[in-house]
């Protein structure tokens, strides 16, 4: 038994799709684990049906389940106090993203009972929190950040998922992994679904680009956690020389015309390679001086997320050692700078940012690249003008106490008759200007006093004594130190002038950092929570949310830094039940601006994503809702219909007390088959309206010719019966053909049923990017203000019996067509009548994919 009060650790066994082989991993460790010696118990494995899986339980010991009644329907579940009670050591327990139903009887719970929850990971946290250590399993299309990259991928959205934080927190994720084909061959032995359903499966969801683009998901997440672990370690041991386990490529960004020329050469060299990565390091001098406009940065910050890029603004006096540190932190193998701009005359006073980047690289590969703007010297803005600091007034003391006894043998030296006192006052202002250019005010009137006292005692008569006997000696030597006084403190006014404009012109980039995240639409927490860091100088931040009614549970939100030495935490209340914490030592006032303005967006940000989530959501159960009224409103009288007529005609089948001739039979016979082929239709179109709903209708779309499409749709047609069909037919469009031909099919036959006295057509028209489809009738036509209503389900306008169907066809075509990246519309036909307008893209869009489409594939469509 486990009487330990330390948290128990999580090992989460990670596929990229089910039958993959997660839970017999699972239970494989399970095994390993009571042969060491430890209390292992099944607290919940789900087995699907599968024998393996039955059978790699063995004799593990199982905790009976708990009963829950939901809306009905009986299920079961983890017990989650049986569990508690029995502790064990080691408790496996499967589907980690498992939601778990309402229990609408209580059953199995007290008074005093553990609170339940609506997800499994929340049982397990309790276990957790009670030291018991947790095997559990969950695939990768469980977690909630790729939820819509899912979706767009397989055209299902999961309906149950995981927070990323819950399985980032775990203490180790093994992936199971298996080749695509291996995991279809094993579907289509019956491994991992009943046969029934192992055709629909292999058709839709395990198709093996499906499962392919999955499996590199589930590769690049734990590549990601790995890569995450193998920093904060590297963070721990204060390792600072790169391990270069995943290339990145750093590029210096000076803000100047040829960064976007580094920042193309850094995304050559990442290329097409899994695994690489680009990060623009901007570095903002403490100084806030500039070469760039800040136009100029956000072209460089768009260009740098256009390739895929990070972009990093630091902060530090020193460019160069800025640059290394930020490259070490991210644990860049290449760094990419740009050729100096300095020109020969200022490399003659020193070794430029270039050099002392390539001195201090060390395991670092540095490329210099070559660019328009070499040796044509920096910007005026550019150039060093700080305010003085420590180094320079050490250097203005060490001048002001050496400079004028300097001066003063010099005079001497040369002869003190040969140099009126004119010239020498003229010298000590000199100096004393000098000196207050290099160390400011307080030097400079140390070098006024020192030189006056020189000054009057050797070459103010009577010389060797501070006694003065000329008037016009005092007014010289009190001027010459007013003069020095008043250069000092206009030297030092100017040097404060400079700090503070410098602090404010640094302030005003970060914000400035800050307002382009405005126009960003993939704006996100942690990009914010990295760009506070960044802009600081923080050890660490991030963002918590307290859930008052989960017990003051928290959830992390995001999080950007570890924290490295003696760095204070710091909280910062956020409405909304947020809170913002800071590792830092200290912050002045213009960096406590910095971090509220932050703070004020971030929350901003996390009270958009909420209410967007919300209005999605609402958007959604406001159409289900509204699918749900209209089709029970429908289906109680159009489905009862075809129902009706196959059980009168089976009634007259089986009727003992009448005989029947063969003709009757054979009439009640295709009554009964008309009857079920209206009510195949019927349900056909339900499920195709249900499909399109919720977006899972599979397209392969392929370079298709109209001609091809007409004559599969017109060639069933009686001779007489068929549409005459003009234009380019020859033309070309991007569509899946079966869809395609499911579309002018409804198309045609509504045109035959509603005009089967006029003359009917099909216009083939090719444009510059569309190709228009157009089906014309010349019937009875519909009211021009009732063609929206035309395509909206269950909705029947009078030019149709009530008899002939549920009103889906034309809703199903238009979900067909914006399916294929098409319209269908309704217009006039001139002359009277009615016309369909069909609209197709005639090349594929740059950023979408297609696959080609395989003819068993077209048939599967073309017959669902």
């Amino acid at each position: 038994m486990n009487g330990s009060t330390r948290r128990g650790k999580l090992k989460v066994y990670l596929g990229f799709a089910p039958g993959v082989g997660k839970t017999f991993a699972c239970l494989q460790e399970a095994h390993e684990l009571r042969s060491a010696g430890r209390d292992v118990v099944i607290a919940l494995v789900e087995d699907h049906g599968r024998a393996r899986t039955r059978a790699a339980i063995g004799d593990l010991e199982q905790i009976p389940r708990r009963r829950i009644t939901h809306r009905g329907a009986v299920f079961s579940d983890l017990d989650l106090e049986a569990v508690l009670a029995r502790r064990p050591d080691v408790a496996v327990v499967d589907e980690l993203a498992h939601s778990i139903p309402e229990d609408d009887e209580g059953t199995g719970h007290t008074a005093d009972s553990v609170s339940r929850h609506s997800k499994r990971w929340q049982d397990i946290d309790v276990l957790l929190d009670a030291g018991i250590d947790v095997l559990s399993t969950v695939n990768i299309q469980h977690l909630e950040s790729l939820n819509d990259v899912v979706a767009s991928i397989t055209g299902q959205r999961q309906r149950e998922t995981l927070p990323d934080s819950v399985l980032r927190a775990a203490d180790d994720v093994e992936l199971v992994d298996l080749p695509p084909e291996a995991l279809r061959a094993r579907l289509a032995r019956g491994e991992v679904y009943s046969a029934d359903k192992v055709d629909a499966a292999l058709g839709f969801y395990f198709r093996v680009g499906n499962l392919t683009a999955l499996r590199e998901l589930a590769l690049l997440w734990l590549a990601d956690q790995v890569d995450d672990r193998m920093i904060a370690y590297r963070r721990e041991h204060d390792i600072d020389a790169s391990w270069p386990a995943r290339e990145r490529i750093a590029v210096a960004i000076t803000g100047g015309a040829e960064s976007e020329t580094l920042i193309r050469r850094g995304a050559r060299i990442v290329g097409r390679r899994a695994g690489r990565e680009l990060h623009a390091i901007h570095v903002l001098r403490d100084d806030g001086l500039t070469s760039s406009t800040a136009t100029m940065l956000d072209r460089q910050r768009t260009l740098v997320a256009e390739l895929g890029g990070s972009w990093h603004a630091v902060r530090g006096s020193d460019p160069a050692k800025a640059l290394l540190t930020t490259a070490r932190s991210i644990n860049a193998s290449q760094l990419v700078i740009g050729q100096s701009r300095r020109s020969p005359v200022e490399r003659f006073f020193g070794a430029g940012v270039g050099a002392r980047i390539v001195r201090g690289a060390g395991d670092i590969d540095v490329h210099i690249v070559t660019h328009d703007a070499v040796g044509r010297g920096r910007s005026l803005a550019a150039r060093d003008a700080s305010a003085i600091g420590g180094q320079r007034r050490l250097t203005g003391w060490l001048l002001a106490l050496l400079g004028p006894l300097l001066l003063t043998v010099g005079f001497l030296a040369i002869g003190r008759e040969h140099f009126p006192q004119s010239i020498n006052l003229l010298s000590y202002i000199t100096l004393c200007v000098l000196v207050a250019l290099i160390g400011g005010m307080l030097p400079a009137l140390g070098t006024a006093l020192i030189g006056a006292v020189l000054v009057n005692w050797f070459f103010t008569p009577p010389t060797g004594t501070l006694t003065i006997s000329e008037p016009e000696s005092l007014f010289a030597l009190i001027v010459y130190v007013g003069v020095a006084a008043a250069v000092a403190w206009v030297v030092d006014t100017a040097a404060r002038a400079t700090r503070a404009a410098n602090e404010a012109n640094r302030q005003a980039s970060v914000l400035a950092e800050l307002s382009s995240s405005f126009l960003t639409a993939d704006e996100d927490v942690p990009t914010l929570l990295l760009r506070l860091r960044d802009a600081l100088g923080l050890g660490s931040v991030e963002l918590v949310r307290h859930r008052q009614h989960d017990r003051g549970a928290e959830e992390l939100l995001g999080r950007a830094g570890e924290v490295v030495g003696p760095h204070a935490p710091r909280a910062m209340t956020l409405p909304g039940d947020l809170e913002l914490r800071c590792s830092v030592t200290e912050l002045d006032p213009s960096d406590e601006q910095i971090l509220e303005a932050y703070a004020g967006r971030l929350a901003r940000v996390v009270e958009h994503h909420e209410l967007e989530r919300v209005r999605i959501e609402t958007r959604e159960l406001s159409a289900g809702n509204d699918m749900r009224t209209a089709l029970l409103a429908a289906v109680s009288h159009d489905l009862r219909t075809p129902l009706t007529a196959i059980k009168a005609g089976i009634s007259g089948l089986r009727m003992d007390d009448v005989e029947l001739d063969e003709d009757d039979r054979r009439e009640l016979l295709a009554t009964i088959e008309d009857g079920a082929d209206r009510l195949d239709e019927l349900v056909a179109n339900l499920l195709d309206l249900s499909r399109i709903s919720v977006g899972m209708v599979p397209v392969h779309r392929v370079r298709c010719s109209a001609a091809e499409v007409c004559t599969a749709v017109l060639s069933p047609l009686p001779a007489h019966a068929r549409p005459q069909l003009r234009g380019n037919i020859h033309a070309l469009c991007i569509a899946d053909p079966g869809l395609l031909e499911r579309i002018l099919a409804n198309l045609v036959e509504n045109a035959l049923r509603y005009a089967p006295n006029s003359a009917t057509r099909i216009d083939v028209a090719e444009h510059p990017d569309a190709l228009v489809i157009r089906v014309v009738d010349q019937g009875p036509g519909v009211p021009e203000q009732d063609h929206d209503d035309l395509f909206t389900p269950f909705r029947r306008l009078g030019d149709t019996s009530a008899t002939e169907g549920l009103g889906l066809g034309l809703a199903v075509s238009r979900g067909f067509a914006e399916a294929m990246g098409g319209t269908l519309s309704a217009e006039p036909t001139p002359g009277g009548g009615l016309t369909m307008v069909l609209e197709l893209p005639t090349a594929t869009a740059p950023n979408e994919r297609h696959s080609v489409r395989d003819e068993t594939s077209r048939k599967d469509t073309t017959a669902s």
